[in-house]
C-alpha cells in the first residue's frame, strides 16, 4: 500500500465537543447552581420588559426612598428605582462576562496552538505573554480605560487583554503535550495538512481544560468590572451595572446598605454559579474523570 494512501491515524480517546448537557443537573448543589444561573441571565435579558421603571430616569424628590408598593427596593441617592437599575445592571456585567470569556479564549486558542506546535515561534510569543503576565490585570485595566476613555467596548479589551495570556500558555502546555504523542506523531509523517492536525488530533485535548478557564475567565472578568466601577475607572456611572451601582451606594451604606447588598447578592451568587457549572463541565469533558467513574 502506498503512503499517501495509508489511514489517517485518529486520536485514541477524543473529547467530545458537543456534550450532553445532564452533568447540570448531576448533583443538587450543580441542578441549584444551573437554575440559579439561568434565572439571572433570563433576567437580565428581559429587563426592558420586567424592569417596573426607567433605570436612568433621575427624581431628586424621590431620593434614598425606602422599600414600598412602587418601589420594591427603594430608591438610590438620585431617586432611581434600585430594583429597575439591578435588573438592568446584570445585562452589562454578564456582557462583560461573556464577551471577556469568548475573546480571550478564541485569540489565547489561537496563540497557544501556533506557540505549542511551532517552536520557532514560541519563544517569541511567550516572551510576549510573559510580558503582559507580568504586569498586574487591574493596573493593565485602569491604563487601558484611561487612555481610550470609559465605554462598554473598551472595559471589555481591558479585562481581555490581562486573560489571553493565561490562556495560551494553558493551551500552549497541552499542545506541548499531545505533539509528542505517537499518532500525532504519525499524521505528521504521513502529510497531513497543517489545519487537519490542529483540528483532529490537538484542539480536542484543549476542550476540557478551555472549559474551566472560560468559565474561571467569564467570572474574573465580572468581578474586574466591578472593581473598576467601584474604583471609579470602569463604565460610565450612569450606566446600570452591578458595580457602579455599589459604587454609588457606598456614599449611603450607613444609612441605605441595601445600595450596596443587592447587586453584590446578584454578583455573588452569578460569579459561584458560573464557577460549580464550570467545574461540572470540566468533569463531563474529561475522559480520565469518565473513567475514574467507570464510563466510557
Amino acid at each position: 500500500m502506498a503512503i499517501d494512501t495509508l489511514p489517517e491515524p485518529s486520536l485514541p480517546i477524543t473529547t467530545p465537543l458537543r456534550p450532553k448537557l445532564g452533568f447540570l443537573t448531576a448533583t443538587p448543589i450543580i441542578a441549584a447552581a444551573t437554575i440559579l444561573l439561568v434565572l439571572i441571565v433570563a433576567i437580565s435579558v428581559l429587563a426592558p420588559w420586567l424592569a417596573p421603571h426607567d433605570p436612568l430616569q433621575l427624581a431628586p424628590a424621590l431620593r434614598l426612598k425606602p422599600s414600598s408598593a412602587q418601589f420594591l427596593l427603594g430608591t438610590d441617592g438620585y431617586g432611581r428605582d434600585l430594583l429597575s437599575r439591578v435588573i438592568y445592571g446584570g445585562r452589562i456585567s454578564l456582557l462583560i462576562g461573556i464577551g471577556s470569556a469568548v475573546f480571550s479564549v478564541a485569540v489565547g486558542l489561537a496563540i497557544g496552538l501556533v506557540s505549542g506546535f511551532f517552536k520557532w515561534v514560541d519563544a517569541v510569543m511567550m516572551r510576549v505573554m510573559d510580558g503582559l503576565m507580568a504586569i498586574p490585570s487591574i493596573l493593565l485595566a485602569i491604563a487601558v480605560v484611561s487612555l481610550s476613555g470609559a465605554s462598554v467596548m473598551t472595559v471589555l479589551i481591558a479585562i481581555t487583554i490581562p486573560e489571553v495570556p493565561r490562556v495560551a500558555r494553558l493551551v500552549r502546555s497541552v499542545v506541548l503535550a499531545a505533539r509528542e504523542e505517537p499518532y500525532v506523531e504519525a499524521a505528521i509523517s504521513l502529510g497531513s495538512s497543517l489545519p487537519k492536525i490542529m483540528w483532529r488530533h490537538l484542539m480536542p485535548n484543549t476542550v476540557a481544560p478551555l472549559i474551566v478557564q472560560g468559565t474561571y475567565v467569564c467570572a474574573s472578568a465580572i468581578l474586574t468590572e466591578a472593581i473598576l466601577s467601584f474604583l471609579g475607572a470602569g463604565i460610565s456611572p450612569e450606566t446600570p451595572t452591578w458595580g457602579n451601582i455599589m459604587a454609588e451606594g457606598r456614599a449611603y451604606f450607613q444609612i441605605k446598605p441595601s445600595l450596596i447588598f443587592w447587586p453584590g447578592l446578584l454578583l455573588s451568587i452569578a460569579i459561584l454559579s458560573i464557577n460549580l457549572v464550570g467545574d461540572a463541565a470540566r468533569d463531563a469533558l474529561d475522559p480520565r474523570m469518565k473513567q475514574r467513574e467507570g464510563g466510557k
